[in-house]
């Protein structure tokens, strides 16, 4: 059975994790206004229904992505005087997989928004 208290107490708890990210994290602040930056090209360019889909979802992957990289920093600056020797790596991997991902993202928003761009350049 569902409760319900317990259940709205968990989106607070979610909801304030995001909010602490997002203040202490200028890449998420980036991506986040790079992701509706996106989304405002999207309806200005009236973009089809698996398009926005699409984009949604690469944005959202992104945003995840970056959330990850919060966590793991915050874990191995937990865990630093124990196991020094790993932590750089352990950054610097989970940053390549941020990085990955925003290529990702770039390459396919390249894909969806070159059509239309060629189209709107192509009228003046």
């Amino acid at each position: 059975m569902i409760r319900i208290k317990r259940l709205a107490k968990s989106f607070v708890y979610a909801w304030r994790g995001l909010c602490k990210v997002f203040k202490e994290e200028q890449n998420l602040q980036i991506q986040t206004a790079g992701g509706l930056l996106i989304f405002i090209l999207a309806y200005f360019f009236q973009i089809s229904r698996w398009e926005w889909i699409v984009l949604v979802l690469i944005v959202i992957l992104v945003i995840l992505m970056e959330l990850a990289n919060s966590v793991v920093e915050r874990i191995t600056d937990a865990l630093k005087p124990r196991i020094s020797s790993y932590v750089k790596e352990i950054k610097d991997i989970m940053a390549a997989g941020v990085l990955v991902a925003s290529i990702a993202a770039l390459i396919v928003g390249c894909i969806i928004f070159w059509p239309y761009l060629i189209k709107l350049f192509g009228q003046f």
